[in-house]
């Protein structure tokens, strides 16, 4: 792993689990960890409550977009976070690979959302952790 450890989010449509999560270990761990995401069938724009569900705690994704997966996002990462994306995920030996086991926030609510924005939190500073020194205080 390099000094600076990255990380890719996958999930289907890189607009609601994949989103937060990236958003929660950028703000979290700031520039101590390269951080992308990515879906195999992107949708047009990011879940409007899971922005909603971020900003109000105070992370502003609004103006993110869902990008495609691509070979590169994952051959040039050292570990790959997937949430549901199946078999569309490509491996690479070497790779660090984790499953993250999430509701889909698609169709559902600001307060539903809520329940997956923390779970992914915890599910980050833990991640965090093992990376690094643990999380800085912010």
């Amino acid at each position: 792993m390099n000094a600076r450890p990255s990380v890719l989010f996958v999930c289907v449509h890189n607009a609601g689990r994949s989103q937060m999560a990236a958003a929660w270990l950028s703000h979290l761990a700031g520039d101590r960890i390269e951080v992308r995401s990515a879906g195999s069938a992107p949708a047009d724009t990011v879940n409007p409550a899971v922005v909603a569900a971020m900003r109000e705690v105070g992370i502003d994704i609004s103006a993110n977009t869902p990008a495609l997966l691509t070979y590169d996002a994952v051959a040039t990462t050292d570990i790959c976070i997937t949430m549901g994306c199946g078999d569309a995920c490509p491996v690479f030996p070497g790779k660090r690979y984790l499953d993250w086991q999430l509701p889909d926030p698609a169709g559902q609510d600001v307060a539903s959302v809520r329940t997956i924005r923390d779970e992914i939190k915890a599910l980050v500073e833990a991640l965090i952790a093992d990376l690094t020194d643990g999380p800085q205080p912010r």
